[in-house]
């Protein structure tokens, strides 16, 4: 899986939200898939914040690129996203009883101290991977353009 070969390298240069970013768009087939730039500064749950997971947001970014591809006008892909992210929103809470990172694990990553220890713990490759995986499993079915037209 690609999230998880980005996800779980040695050198921990992509977070959970790059990971999924990654792996959504490489799914989908969108433009450069290796750019995580637009999701790098989403890990930790926005900046290390420990609000929302940051596989939400990744694929929320990937969701939205995809949904721009597809042939509706703006207003109708902006709905289709959304309706996407909100089922997306549902299923990961009922799952794993938040969506907040700050709640997901029992680090405050944004104290450094705090991040050493959690990447120490190795809670990421576990836990988070759980997370991005469970996203990514979720979302590739909008490969297939026709899934979206079920969401109207």
């Amino acid at each position: 899986m690609v999230a998880r070969r980005y996800f779980l390298r040695d050198d921990n240069r992509y977070g959970c939200a790059e990971s999924t970013y990654i792996a959504l768009k490489t799914i989908f087939g969108l433009p450069s898939p290796e750019d995580s730039s637009p999701a790098m500064v989403l890990n930790g749950g926005i900046a290390y914040s420990g609000g929302m997971c940051g596989a939400i947001t990744g694929a929320a970014l990937a969701v939205g690129e995809l949904a721009g591809h597809l042939p509706r006008d703006q207003q109708d892909a902006k709905k289709l996203a959304r309706a996407t992210i909100q089922k997306l929103l549902e299923e990961f809470q009922k799952q794993f009883s938040s969506d907040q990172c700050g709640v997901l694990i029992p680090y405050q990553i944004s104290i450094p101290a705090e991040h050493e220890k959690f990447i120490a713990s190795g809670i990421w490759k576990t836990t988070c991977m759980r997370q991005i995986e469970f996203v990514v499993a979720r979302l590739a079915l909008l490969k297939d353009k026709n899934v979206w037209f079920g969401l109207d």
